[in-house]
């Protein structure tokens, strides 16, 4: 069990903020992407990320720095105390000792080996006279504790906006360098948590889970909207003005939009199912609003508008 500090090469008092930098620089250098030929440094990476996995927790990290837990996070006095011999003594607690059981039934003559065995199963053996119990002791045999599953290996996986919106299936190296295809879930988003069965270090008791933590990527121009994908088209007067067909990008690649003669900026059109992946498996809509630009040639624009007016009261609506 490494000290977690040691692993990440952080003193004890160090921030989450030297932590996680820390963790940045060390998870760069020992991917098993850019060390496929260096079976070590996939082993290194997993033991720098479950470092971290420790001291990012508050509580763990809080547990560590009090013994309470070891490195690996498991709990490093699980009875609770010094057991029965003297070793407890050295954390303040008193170990037992043989004139402790004095007056217990059986004075100095007292044979100590019944009482062990009766707290550790062996009672089933009757004896006679002062001292003995008799029987079965304090109890039956106990049985040991199952085996320990190995520990859990967490990975952080971008996804592009337009991979996540279509649920399309993203590569990923686990930390014994192997690669697998990984399908995303319905309704995925930003923080989404995938569990990957069996994918963990090995353990006396079979091996840890694998959790794949979903980090979606920002999109240049569209923007999610609960189960919708929005975004502003830009379409030129003359195609406001006579109608046109023009295309428009869509998580699964463009599409020809039809524009109706005489449609105005701020129009918003719906285009069904190109959307973001729903809970149900589903997808939702785009919502394209169009933006009508003016010409850059504005003086062309004027002289062709030369003596023309508007007649509309545009913003009478507005009570203005």
């Amino acid at each position: 069990m490494a000290d977690p500090y040691s692993t990440l090469g952080v003193a004890r008092t160090a921030s989450e903020k030297e932590i996680k930098s820390a963790y940045r620089k060390l998870a760069k250098e020992l991917h098993p992407d850019r060390n496929k030929d260096n079976p070590k440094a996939a082993e290194k990476f997993s033991h720098v990320t479950n470092a971290y996995d420790l001291l990012s927790d508050k509580d763990k990290r809080a547990q560590f720095d009090r013994g309470e837990i070891d490195g690996d996070g498991n709990p490093t006095n699980p009875f609770g105390g010094g057991g029965f011999g003297g070793g407890a003594r050295g954390s303040g607690q008193r170990g037992y000792r043989p004139e402790d059981f004095q007056g217990f039934g059986g004075g100095d003559d007292m044979d100590l080996s019944d009482l062990f065995e009766g707290l550790f199963g062996g009672g089933a053996r009757k004896r006679s006279g002062p001292g003995n119990f008799g029987g079965g002791g304090f109890g039956s045999q106990r049985r040991p504790p199952p085996p320990r599953k190995g520990a859990d290996i967490n990975y952080r996986l971008g996804v592009t906006f337009t991979d996540a919106a279509t649920r399309k299936d993203q590569r990923i190296t686990l930390a014994d360098g192997k690669s697998i295809n990984l399908k995303l879930p319905a309704g995925v988003e930003d923080g989404t948590q995938m569990r990957l069965k069996g994918k963990g270090q090995q353990g006396a008791g079979g091996p840890g889970d694998g959790l794949v933590l979903v980090e979606v990527d920002k999109h240049p121009f569209f923007r999610r909207d609960g189960d919708h994908i929005r975004m502003d088209l830009p379409i030129t007067l003359g195609e406001a003005l006579r109608g046109a067909k023009v295309k428009c990008p869509t998580a699964d690649g463009p599409v020809m939009l039809t524009i109706k003669p005489g449609t105005n900026g701020g129009t918003v059109m719906r285009l069904k199912g190109k959307g973001w992946s729903t809970k149900s498996g589903a997808r939702g809509d785009q919502l394209v609003t169009l933006e009508i630009q003016l010409p850059e040639d504005l003086e062309g624009l004027n002289a062709r508008l030369e003596g023309w007016e508007d007649p509309q009261d545009v913003r009478a609506k507005l009570g203005v």
